[in-house]
């Protein structure tokens, strides 16, 4: 596979190839077989994507619900609101059928089991990390509906099939991380001390929208002496402090594809306890991203990385995958034994307790190819970054 890191000011195409869509559907269709399913029903964004090529924004609004249909052979049929039809029709999907929407009553499931009828046993992403996105009433009388065909998990079939990624998809990741590691790096010519968390993620989101990300779903800030006691809240009011450290995670979009990685500075002063635990957690990133290969595992990365790690921190894991979603599989833990395999994305994070129960994280992202693995996007400085 040809893997591509892309620069910031580099044209990455938007959208992919409809060949790159039929092989998409090609090969779970080959799965389906084999599990003896007559369809699938896809309900979320990311998979109603990754198969048609439908991104829009509309997902936001909980209103109105979307039906992607993946039948036993030929093309996806979508059963859409009919303020989709347009958006819908610029894809390569050509059988769509709509309702007038809303419509409580009946927002698309008479033609859902219209579509469905007859198929046999269908398949639904319903285990671990699974959305039905549909109201629960709606969902139930499907069900009923549909008797004697049966609703089957197919959440592992579809999540083996996108933890594979295609050159074009890991080009979209890689200039999502590039443009968040660009904004990340120019920070510290627009911050200084005085700012609070949430004045300086507010320049980091214009940071990020300069460099051409499409959106920033996720933006995480904390800081404190040493480290930080959270990782996933949002940024406060709180001005931290000469001699403090800032940790912001982002996880920008780039035509739908996320990245996921975070920066730590210094505010003011650099601490050598702080420096010494960010030159830990780097090579542990390294041990971990040296530890990525094809024939090892996702336990394996965890394990490299820990072995260098005085005392982990308390996150539950230390990394993941990434794509579509911000978090995919695998997990990096010591009991996920997922074989890597050319074409994976993982964010590796490690992350360890400082002081008085804080903590600090480094995150970066990479892609694994036949021998090894590449970083996506600029890698933190060895030294940490200050804002002064």
């Amino acid at each position: 596979m040809n893997i591509k890191t892309n620069s910031v000011g580099e044209s990455v195409e938007r959208g992919f190839a409809t060949q790159e869509y039929t092989a998409r559907v090609s090969a779970v269709q080959q799965k389906m077989a084999a599990e003896n399913l007559g369809a699938l029903l896809l309900t979320t964004p990311a998979d109603v994507y990754y198969f048609s090529g439908f991104l829009t924004q509309f997902w936001q609004s909980p209103t109105r619900p979307w039906f992607l249909i993946i039948p036993a052979s030929g093309k996806p049929i979508a059963i859409i609101p009919d303020i989709g039809t347009i958006g819908m029709a610029q894809t390569w999907v050509s059988d769509i059928r709509c309702w007038s929407s809303p419509r409580p009553q009946d927002e698309g499931i008479s033609l859902l089991v219209d579509a469905l009828a007859g198929v046999g046993n269908i398949g639904m992403p319903l285990a671990a990390e699974s959305v039905v996105r549909m109201p629960v009433a709606d969902w139930l009388k499907l069900q009923t509906a549909l008797l004697p065909a049966k609703i089957v998990d197919c959440a592992a079939m579809l999540q083996q099939q996108r933890l594979i990624k295609s050159s074009a998809e890991i080009a979209k990741i890689a200039r999502a991380a590039q443009t968040s590691a660009a904004a990340h790096d120019a920070l510290t010519t627009v911050a200084h001390l005085g700012m609070s968390e949430r004045e300086l993620c507010r320049q980091l989101r214009l940071l990020m929208a300069k460099h051409g990300a499409d959106d920033v779903p996720y933006l995480a800030a904390a800081s404190g002496v040493g480290g930080v006691e959270t990782i996933i809240m949002p940024p406060g009011d709180i001005v931290p402090a000469d001699g403090d450290i800032l940790m912001i995670d982002t996880g920008v979009v780039f035509d739908g594809y996320f990245c996921d990685f975070n920066r730590n500075y210094a505010m003011g002063h650099v601490d050598d306890n702080a420096q010494r635990a960010a030159d830990i957690l780097r090579r542990a990133i390294e041990a971990g991203v040296d530890a990525a290969c094809p024939g090892n595992t996702a336990a394996d990365i965890w394990q490299a990385m820990t072995a260098l790690i005085p005392a982990a921190g308390k996150v539950g894991r230390m990394g993941h995958g990434i794509g579509l979603q911000l978090t995919e599989q695998p997990s990096i833990t010591p009991d996920d034994k997922t074989p890597l395999q050319e074409g994976m994305v993982l964010a590796i994070e490690p992350s360890m307790i400082t002081v008085d129960g804080r903590m600090m994280v480094c995150e970066e992202n990479i892609a694994i190819t036949r021998d090894k693995a590449v970083w996506l996007g600029n890698r933190a400085t060895a030294a940490l970054p200050q804002i002064s």
